[in-house]
């Protein structure tokens, strides 16, 4: 087991490395950027959190005692309605989450189409620009329903973007450098689409809590989902997405 005792990491970069079961006294964190980090049973005492935002997951995240998921659930819900229709359990359900979903997308997609081209191939704080998150979905929606849900082992098209801590996999596009044109990325997020909304149209509650598993090489592979399931990760990553990149679109539109 390595030991670091009064050493300066300072600016120091990790990224792939096991940190589980660490144990960190005295250390000062100020300034640490954590992306794509799991946080599974960790335990802080004594800690300062000052001027600080988290972005993700939050679940049993007890902070002096109160468990705070519940509360920033109620208070996202609160804040966007439509929210809450994210999580259906019924086939109407999911209907109505996904034309919410594509309602929402169009007004954004109308929001950056007023911005110059290159603006939509910039991030903001080192994350995906506007088309990357784009990509991404596509990315999502071809995993979670051409593969999961319709069984195709291989849906992807060519700029098709995982997420950027995914570990690769042969046969599956990865190109984040890419800088294809806003309209030809909405040609494949269109197909995409109407992907999801056809299954979405014969879907019944019975296929919703059916089971699929996946064996072929490629991802998702190998574990049992129901169709729920499946279902809620995509408009999850519809949903949040979508804030992302609202919320970039508003400073991009504050530099321009």
């Amino acid at each position: 087991m390595t030991e670091f005792r009064e050493q300066d990491l300072g600016g120091a970069h990790f990224e792939r490395v096991s940190l589980k079961n660490a144990r960190m006294r005295a250390v000062d964190l100020s300034g640490a950027q954590f992306r794509g980090v799991l946080f599974h049973r960790s335990r802080m005492r004594g800690v300062e959190l000052a001027d600080v935002e988290i972005s993700g997951d939050l679940q049993n995240v007890v902070v002096n005692g109160v468990d705070i998921a519940p509360l920033v659930e109620a208070e996202l819900n609160r804040r966007m309605p439509e929210r809450a229709l994210m999580r259906p359990d019924d086939a109407d359900g999911c209907r109505t989450a996904w034309a919410n979903l594509e309602r929402l997308w169009a007004d954004t997609v109308a929001r950056a189409r007023s911005f110059p081209a290159a603006a939509l191939h910039r991030g903001v704080d080192d994350e995906w620009s506007f088309i990357q998150t784009l990509r991404h979905l596509n990315f999502a929606g071809a995993a979670w329903v051409g593969r999961m849900i319709l069984g195709d082992p291989s849906p992807w098209h060519p700029l098709d973007l995982p997420w950027d801590e995914a570990p690769g996999w042969d046969g599956i596009p990865w190109d984040r450098a890419a800088r294809p044109a806003l309209d030809e990325v909405l040609t494949v997020r269109r197909e995409r689409q109407a992907m999801v909304r056809g299954v979405l149209e014969s879907l019944t509650d019975d296929r919703l809590a059916a089971e699929v598993i996946r064996t072929e090489p490629g991802w998702p592979r190998g574990e049992r989902y129901s169709v729920k399931d499946c279902l809620r990760i995509v408009f999850n990553e519809e949903w949040e997405h979508r804030g992302y990149a609202e919320r970039d679109l508003t400073v991009l539109e504050k530099e321009n």
